[in-house]
């Protein structure tokens, strides 16, 4: 039960951004120490007032640090644009199997000078602007291309209570429910009188922005569909060694439907807009470092930008909880256990030293102290749940994948055809659509990315996919 809306904090002058989320999470302990709604909303008013005083409360003083933190951050126009001499110290994981151009980009975003700490991880390659497998933590900003285009691209692994045994002995009826239940592709929609219902549709976001309100048509359209590229759902087999307590679940070997995808052109439109914003913002940045240009989140760009990321992460969630109902449904199965997280967007945490950051994850899975979540192998190679250790140094964060070795392009014109798909049938794997590009062999060693963040993470249970679907090649299908 949400206590006090966004909307309610907004009419009560509170700004939008990381405060409203601060202030509903003060708001909901408040109302479990037994304050009504009136009173909730006066001890909030007091702490935006005189943020100093309420410093140590255990309610409300995560909330007045931010406020005092905001403070004393320079404003929009005292912020200087040019680089750092040197970048801000970000330490590097499986170093080795980086190229060079990614540890130049991470260079990049950590000389700028919003940026306050950062992180490479193993599976790292060149992205656009911040590489993927970069964690950028920056104060008081938030960078629209640190967070990605497909905001909130996400894994979801559905656990069920059956032998995977069933995919050997019924695949037909297993490829039929991704064939059927699925929508790959960049304009993939449901037809109208397909479309699935959720109530991230009714979400009152949709009405904050214009954008947003243009953009709902989309999400009606593209709700509980994948886009292009690596984005998969896939049948397959998960195994635990250990009894976990987190899942509800005993060792032994469990049927398992893993999804990999994001908010389709609802993140993408957002990005667009933001990061043509930010670079209009920040005209005399260096060009090397143009597409990491920022948003203030202490103006109404920045507090835009914020909302429309949340309400896309909110959306992507939505997406994989709606494929998995009807690819599950259509098998007759429901899942005993979930495990779920983003990989592309930005929080608010706190540094060792108490500062009040926004931490970026552009291709990196959140690996807090106990967290849970899913790294991906490819089509062709097992994936792992991993729980989280909370390695300061790497701002709680892991590999998000095994990451790419060969670009797009040079897989296309390197791996044939008769060698992918020999690689799959060793494995016994079957794959619907998926194009040479996403090729098992134009990525990294699962093994060898797993290993070199062995101090990150813990091993929890291991994925190897059976029947894979992925977007189509033309032709196909």
């Amino acid at each position: 039960m949400t206590v006090i809306s966004g909307k309610v904090l907004k009419l009560n002058g509170w700004p939008e951004g990381p405060l409203i989320r601060l202030a509903k999470d003060a708001a909901q302990q408040l109302w479990e120490a037994g304050l009504d709604r009136d009173a909730i909303l006066e001890r909030l008013n007091a702490v935006r007032a005189n943020p100093a005083a309420f410093q140590n409360d255990e309610a409300v003083g995560e909330l007045a640090r931010e406020l005092t933190a905001q403070h004393t951050r320079p404003s929009t126009h005292e912020r200087d644009e040019s680089l750092r001499e040197q970048p801000v110290n970000y330490r590097v994981w499986g170093r080795e199997f980086i190229d060079p151009a990614a540890l130049t980009q991470m260079d990049n975003a950590a000389r700028l000078p919003v940026s306050v700490a950062g992180a490479l991880m193993p599976d790292a390659h060149v992205g656009y602007g911040l590489p993927i497998g970069g964690v950028l933590a920056t104060e008081g900003a938030v960078i629209p291309y640190a967070v990605g285009v497909d905001i909130a691209c996400r894994m979801r692994l559905s656990i069920y209570d059956v032998s995977p045994i069933v995919l050997g002995q019924k695949p037909g009826q297993f490829e039929k429910a991704l064939l059927h239940q699925t929508r790959f592709g960049m304009g993939a929609k449901w037809g109208k009188n397909e479309r699935p219902d959720h109530p991230v549709l009714e979400d009152e976001a949709w009405d904050e922005l214009p954008l947003l309100r243009h953009l709902h048509d989309v999400a009606v359209e593209q709700l509980g569909t994948s886009g292009t590229g690596n984005h998969f759902v896939e049948w397959g087999e998960f195994e635990l060694q250990q009894p976990e307590t987190q899942l509800g679940l005993a060792p032994g070997r469990y049927l398992a439907l893993l999804s990999h995808s994001g908010s389709r052109g609802v993140g993408f439109k957002i990005a667009e807009h933001y990061s043509r914003l930010a670079m209009e913002l920040h005209p005399k940045l260096e060009k090397s470092v143009r597409h990491l240009a920022w948003l203030d989140l202490d103006t109404d760009p920045g507090r835009e930008y914020w909302l429309a990321m949340e309400l896309a992460g909110r959306f992507a969630s939505a997406n994989h909880a709606v494929i998995h109902q009807r690819v599950s449904a259509a098998v007759g199965l429901q899942e005993v256990a979930s495990v779920e997280n983003h990989h592309n967007f930005a929080w608010v945490e706190t540094l060792p030293d108490g500062r009040r950051v926004i931490v970026h994850r552009k291709g990196a899975t959140p690996a807090g102290p106990g967290v849970l979540g899913v790294i991906p192998g490819s089509m062709g190679d097992a994936g792992f749940v991993v729980r989280g250790r909370g390695v300061p140094e790497s701002l709680n964060s892991a590999a998000h994948g095994a990451g790419r070795q060969m670009s797009r392009k040079q897989a296309l014109h390197t791996i044939t055809k008769s060698e992918r798909d020999r690689y799959l049938r060793e494995r016994g794997i079957t794959l619907l659509g998926g194009g040479l590009d996403e090729s098992p062999q134009a990525y990294k060693r699962i093994a060898d990315i797993i290993a070199a963040q062995s101090d990150l993470v813990d091993i929890v249970g291991k994925f190897t996919p059976r029947i894979v679907r992925m977007a189509e090649e033309p032709g196909d299908w």
